[in-house]
């Protein structure tokens, strides 16, 4: 939240920033594609949210070629195989927030969401309490999600 709080919109947009390092702690992309990429997503809802980004700064998937929609399907459906062996997920919600008034918090970028979800997780604390509880760091969950993606 701090970062859609605090951003400028004239600011560079933080995806491109992000694809143009060197993947590790610093930039969180566990995964890169020929099209896209998977990067964890800095303000989780819960350890393992991840995010599918395309390289391309498009707004709307149907500004994306066909091949790199369908590698962004291939990708979220891997992010669910990776994260069901790393963290035992029971279930997932998968979803696009395309335009502001959706709640896209990264306008003029499309990504898709992928969160783990448990039974009896706390997930709603967000919305109910305004805090975020995660059991595990982003480092952690960087190099366990990345590893995952490796074969390691």
């Amino acid at each position: 939240m701090k970062y859609i709080e605090t951003h400028n919109k004239e600011d560079v947009c933080v995806f491109c920033h992000a694809q143009a390092m060197q993947d590790g702690v610093d930039n969180l992309i566990a995964f890169r594609g020929r099209d896209s990429y998977v990067i964890l997503n800095r303000y989780p809802y819960t350890s393992g949210h991840l995010m599918v980004i395309p390289f391309e700064h498009v707004s709307t998937l149907d500004g994306l070629p066909p091949s790199t929609r369908a590698e962004m399907m291939e990708l979220t459906s891997r992010c669910t195989t990776v994260l069901g062996g790393v963290y035992k997920t029971q279930s997932f919600n998968v979803g696009i927030n395309m335009g502001e008034a959706a709640g896209a918090g990264v306008l003029g970028h499309i990504h898709i969401h992928i969160v783990p979800r448990w039974a009896g997780d706390t997930n709603f604390m967000s919305s109910v309490g305004g805090a975020r509880v995660l059991p595990e760091s982003l480092e952690d969950t960087y190099k366990k999600v990345s590893g995952a993606f490796a074969g390691k």
